[in-house]
C-alpha cells in the first residue's frame, strides 16, 4: 500500500506545485510524486496528468522523444488551469535506463522503439497504471479531466472508481529524431495523435 511519505510547497520554473512523494517505505529514494498546482480544488473535475519518468527526455532533453516536453507543457497547463501531475517512476515504460540504452542501440540499427524492447525479451510496454489510481484515490479525487493522447490512461481510469470526464490532448509536434517514435506510438499502442504532427 503506498503511502503519503512527505510534502511540501516547491515553487518552479512554471509556478508553486505542492510536491507530495508516495511510497510503501519511507527510505524508498524514488517514491512516485504527485504535483497540485495552488488553487486546485480537488473536489471538482480535477485535470491530472499522468506522467511516466523520463530522464533522457526530461533532464538531458533527448529529441528522441517528446516526454520532457510533454511535461513542461503540463506543467504550465496545470498552473494556468489548476490540476495534479502523477509522476510514476517507471523509466522507459518501466524497463529502466540501462535496457532503455540498450533498445535505443538497437534502434541504431533499424529497429523501431517495440521491436527493440522484444528483441531484448522484454514487453513492448511495462508500466502499471493502478499505481496512479491508487495514489488519485488517496488525494480524494472523484473525478479526472484527464491529459493523455494515451487510450491505456483512459481505460485504467473508466475501469476504476474515479469518474473520466473528459480528455485533454496533448500532442507536442515531432521532428527528425522522434517522428518514427511517434508513429509507432500511433501505430501499435494507438495513441490519439494527428497525423501532420506524428
Amino acid at each position: 500500500m503506498l503511502q503519503l511519505q512527505a510534502e511540501s510547497n516547491v515553487p518552479t520554473d512554471f509556478g508553486e506545485f505542492r510536491m507530495m512523494a508516495f511510497s510503501e517505505n519511507e527510505k524508498d529514494w524514488m517514491p512516485h510524486m504527485a504535483l497540485i498546482a495552488k488553487n486546485t480544488d480537488l473536489t471538482k473535475p480535477v485535470n491530472v496528468r499522468i506522467h511516466s519518468e523520463c530522464i533522457t527526455g526530461e533532464v538531458f532533453h533527448s529529441q528522441k522523444c517528446e516526454c520532457g516536453q510533454q511535461l513542461n507543457s503540463a506543467m504550465q497547463y496545470m498552473q494556468d488551469n489548476g490540476g495534479m501531475i502523477i509522476y510514476l517512476r517507471q523509466e522507459g515504460r518501466n524497463i529502466g535506463i540501462i535496457n532503455k540504452l540498450k533498445a535505443y542501440a538497437l534502434q541504431e540499427k533499424g529497429f523501431d522503439t517495440v521491436q527493440a524492447n522484444l528483441e531484448l525479451g522484454l514487453p513492448a510496454d511495462d508500466r502499471n497504471f493502478d499505481i496512479a489510481i491508487e495514489m488519485l484515490n488517496k488525494l480524494n479525487v472523484k473525478s479526472v479531466n484527464l491529459m493523455t493522447n494515451n487510450p491505456e490512461k483512459i481505460k485504467i481510469i473508466e475501469d476504476s472508481d474515479i469518474n473520466f470526464n473528459s480528455r485533454i490532448p496533448l500532442q507536442i509536434k515531432s521532428n527528425l529524431s522522434s517522428a518514427s517514435y511517434l508513429k509507432t506510438k500511433k501505430d501499435f499502442f494507438g495513441h490519439l495523435l494527428d497525423d501532420e504532427n506524428s
